[in-house]
């Protein structure tokens, strides 16, 4: 026998999510529907001898979806055979627009599922000068008003003891109007066993995604057959049932006239101006971020020193082998490179939790839409995009916090164009072998490249938006259509278990895309085909008799990777590569570094000899690189490989080229899709190697 299904319904903003925690508590989880990316979120509660599963539905203002997000709701509720099917909805309202939420309460009734209905934040009532006949409302909607607040667990229990409450018939009903008479008459030809309101919707709909071509290409020759379009007859729909529930609830619902500001009204003054608004946003922006740094990265030191450690003590444990390597470099290394990432994961979702929970978070939407819209994107792709100048890897996980799916979508392939820490040593060893040390006009020529590389990472970010917009096809328009709810203090459960969701599921998902590509890639450059790579101490030590020591070590080392498996594809695409101005060992720096960006110095460190522990903030270190860098003659030129137009070269094609395996294993968690991963990857590495070709040809 299966669980009672139980589904949270509702519009966004009415404390659902913070209900569904307080019901499940921590018996819940988190995923995406099969092949889309919009969020699932499952929970279980066990209530004396019975067990009901809980789910939390996307919210939504209508059962007429206008997102992928609401449509996942029409289907669960309208389709029988859906796996969610509900024996139970539970529609959530909050009290300052009771109207909405009981129009979704008689949309559901009338489709023939049986609903209870429930007022959240219950003490808002009062603040908000609310007086609410909770038994007139009992008799309109014919079934029993629960009142909760989920923030303190009040009217929690009572809501859970009507889990096993089942109104019964609802004899209401949406009067259709005899305009529509004849075509509903027909149509009930085609679905003769589904409520009149269900045969409505179905009548309505531009598409229906669980019926069959036949059906929906019968609807709609019914449609054109009476001249009329699925627009139309939802207004029509919208229109009826506002001025009848409006009407109908006068002596239900009052409102005590305050002809003094609200505390939200007072703060909404000055955060939503038109000029001291946006300030206000950029300096938040600007405190989280550097939070996110601050607070981040002692202890991301202290995770890395620590991995260090334990994999030079599993070294000393171990036999030396290629086991002992595997264990080491493969896969601790790579373990290490996953939890690296948790603590910006962790502190960035709570400051954005914070956000979303105070109510802020409506207004960064309402204050940056109208910038972002003409490109494709909404209001909150800010974060993301911001949060990418930090770490693509949080950035990407963050636009889960946008409900369109075109624009999440959009966001997450356009966030890794922003420039990352990451490509900042990279920038730093480039810059200063190629561009002078100069100022034009009392501004340093670095500096002002390195600025304009960060410009131009907004710039493709924002033009590569636009474009995808326009090839990127949605079913669904997107409209900016929400309220700004009250500010409130944030509920810290529901904050915590938004940490836990976020970064768990970084690690057990995209972390084992990360984990198995860096022992691919610990593999490519720890064997060779040849005894070049086994017996390598001998050819270097026929060629270089004197070397000894440290020297001898690295000289050994720069040997093996030339003649490694990483170090043979290095020379396979140097063919590719050297209409970029680039060589092989070049190469073998671009191959390496989709480990992470900054393992490109290391790899230039170790091809030149100088072991891969150099550290460019030593300034002695970073020189004697740039030095051994400057040396370096391309063969296949015989001019000095690091030139102004290779160098420029190498800049664009970092500054455009897909990050690092650990982006493109979270980009596949978050769009649970190989396709849109293959396409970012492909679309970057192509506009990274358009640039870099006219850059190099161009400036040679």
């Amino acid at each position: 026998m299966t669980n009672p299904i139980i589904a949270l319904l509702g519009n966004p903003n009415v404390g659902k999510t913070s209900l569904f925690n307080r019901i499940t508590k921590l018996h819940q989880k988190v995923g995406n529907y099969p092949g889309i990316t919009v969020e699932k979120r499952e929970g279980t509660l066990k209530s004396g001898n019975k067990t009901y599963t809980i789910v939390d539905l996307p919210g939504t203002y209508t059962l007429f979806p206008t997102s992928l997000d609401e449509e996942i709701v029409f289907n669960t509720l309208a389709d029988k055979s859906n796996k969610f099917y509900p024996d139970l909805v539970v529609v959530v309202a909050e009290p300052n627009n009771l109207t909405r939420s009981i129009i979704l309460y008689q949309q559901a009734r009338e489709l023939g599922l049986q609903a209870i209905f429930v007022i959240n934040m219950i003490d808002e009532v009062a603040a908000k000068g609310l007086d609410i006949d909770y038994n007139k409302l009992e008799s309109y909607l014919q079934c029993h008003v629960y009142t909760t607040d989920a923030r303190n667990g009040k009217g929690i229990k009572e809501l859970i003891r009507a889990f096993d409450d089942r109104p019964g018939t609802y004899t209401g009903g949406f009067n259709i109007g005899s305009d529509y008479a004849t075509i509903m008459e027909e149509a009930k030809g085609l679905f003769p066993l589904l409520t009149e309101y269900q045969t409505w919707q179905f009548v309505a709909q531009d598409k229906i995604s669980f019926l069959s071509k036949e059906l929906n290409d019968a609807i709609l020759a019914l449609r054109a057959k009476h001249q009329l379009t699925a627009s139309n007859l939802q207004k029509h729909e919208v229109v009826r049932r506002h001025k009848t529930v409006d009407k109908n609830t006068e002596a239900i619902i009052s409102k005590i006239e305050n002809k003094h500001l609200t505390k939200t009204n007072v703060i909404d003054k000055y955060l939503l101006h038109p000029v001291f608004g946006y300030i206000v946003f950029f300096l938040i922006l600007f405190f989280t971020f550097q939070l996110v740094f601050t607070l981040s990265t002692p202890i991301m030191d202290w995770i890395d020193e620590n991995f260090s450690a334990l994999i030079a003590y599993t070294s000393t444990v171990l036999p030396d082998g290629p086991i002992s390597d595997l264990i080491t470099q493969g896969l601790l290394a790579g373990i290490g490179g996953i939890v690296i990432f948790i603590p910006q994961i962790a502190i960035l979702f709570l400051l954005v939790s914070l956000m979303e929970e105070t109510g802020y978070m409506s207004r960064v939407v309402f204050l940056m839409d109208r910038w972002l819209r003409p490109y494709g994107l909404n209001g909150k792709s800010v974060i993301p995009l911001i949060s990418g100048i930090g770490c693509a890897v949080p950035a990407i996980m963050s636009a889960r916090n946008i409900e369109n799916t075109k624009e999440r979508l959009l966001t997450m392939l356009v966030t890794p164009f922003m420039t990352c820490a990451a490509r900042l040593p990279i920038y730093i060893v480039l810059i200063g072998l190629v561009i002078p040390d100069e100022t034009f006009m009392g501004i340093g020529l670095q500096g002002l490249v390195l600025t304009l590389l960060y410009v131009l990472g907004v710039v493709a970010a924002l033009v590569s938006a636009w474009g995808l917009n326009l090839v990127i096809k949605s079913e669904h328009k997107s409209f900016l259509i929400f309220e700004l709810p009250s500010y409130k203090t944030p509920d810290w459960k529901n904050v915590i278990t938004n940490i836990w969701d976020k970064t768990s599921s970084f690690i057990f998902g995209a972390g084992k895309i990360i984990l198995a590509m860096s022992v691919i890639l610990w593999v490519l450059g720890s064997f060779g085909p040849n005894d070049k790579f086994s017996e390598a101490q001998k050819y270097v030590q026929q060629a270089n008799p004197i070397l000894e020591g440290a020297h001898l070590e690295e000289k050994i080392a720069s040997f093996k990777l030339e003649h490694s498996f990483l170090g043979y594809i290095g020379m396979g695409i140097e063919p590719l590569v050297e209409p970029l101005g680039y060589d092989w060992k070049m190469g073998i720096g671009l191959v390496s570094s989709f480990a992470a960006r900054e393992v490109f110095v290391a790899t230039m460190a170790t091809v030149y000899s100088l072991g891969e522990n150099v550290d460019i903030e030593d300034e002695g270190q970073r020189e004697t690189l740039l030095s051994r860098m400057r040396s370096e003659i391309n063969r296949n030129t015989g001019l000095p490989a690091y030139n102004l137009a290779s160098g420029v070269s190498l800049l664009l094609f970092y500054a455009f080229a897909m990050q690092c395996m650990s982006t493109i294993a979270t980009v596949k968690r978050e769009t649970g899709s190989w396709k849109w991963t293959i396409f970012q990857t492909v679309m970057m590495t192509g506009v990274a190697y358009i640039f870099a070709f006219i850059a190099y040809q161009t400036l040679k």
